[in-house]
């Protein structure tokens, strides 16, 4: 019997405690509620846009301009060069080109060292030549001056093949080179570019391959 009586005590005390612990714990995250509810977020969601700006890039294809620098014609010396070009861009990295200039050579060592042979006349010193020639942008980009401005630039590769009109006949030539073009305005641009100048000159009776490099500078106005 006193068994009986304490089992149904420990009855009552458990059921009772597990009520407290139960309506304690719904008002203890009732509270957690409102608290959360009254507090401001922790992030916020307020943010201040900003206008990004476009750049207007015109969408031209063909490229044309002028170039002035100097040409060192292989054993003839460094005389002043200049040309014109007429560019037609394909895509976005490869482009086409027109090219004509002209030079003058001077004299030979060995028109210096004998004192009075001449190989060449005057005419016979004027440099022509005329050439079509494939580009490629390698590194396309921006150069930035400070902060608030950047100006559009390449660094491509060029080559292509044409005639040059020296000594007296015209020579096949091959043409390679480095060009770096700078796009200050959506409309013209500035150049500077490196190229080597190669055909065949037989002055002396044999035949040889020289290379004339030629350094210029020049701008060019997209249309």
């Amino acid at each position: 019997m006193e068994g009986r009586v304490l089992f149904l005590l420990l009855v009552v005390v458990t059921t009772a405690a597990s009520s407290g612990c139960a309506r304690f714990r719904a008002s203890a995250e009732a509270d957690a509620s409102a608290d959360v509810q009254g507090q401001p977020p922790v992030i916020e969601p307020d943010l201040e846009r900003r206008e990004i700006e476009v750049a207007a890039i015109d969408t031209e294809d063909f490229e044309v301009g002028v170039f002035a620098g100097a040409m060192s014609i292989e054993d003839f010396g460094v005389s002043t060069s200049l040309g014109a070009r007429l560019a037609y861009h394909i895509t976005e990295g490869f482009f086409v080109e027109l090219a004509a200039g002209a030079s003058e050579g001077g004299e030979t060592s060995f028109e210096r060292l004998s004192g009075a042979a001449q190989l060449l006349t005057e005419d016979e010193r004027s440099l022509r030549y005329y050439n079509v020639s494939l580009g490629y942008n390698v590194f396309p980009g921006e150069i930035y001056l400070g902060p608030q401005r950047a100006i559009n630039s390449t660094i491509y590769l060029i080559g292509g093949v044409g005639k040059t009109s020296f000594a007296a006949d015209d020579r096949f030539t091959l043409n390679f080179g480095l060009g770096a073009r700078l796009v200050p305005r959506d409309w013209f641009a500035i150049h500077a570019d490196i190229r080597d100048h190669i055909f065949d000159l037989d002055l002396l009776g044999q035949e040889k391959t020289i290379h004339n490099i030629e350094a210029h500078i020049g701008v060019t106005f997209f249309f």
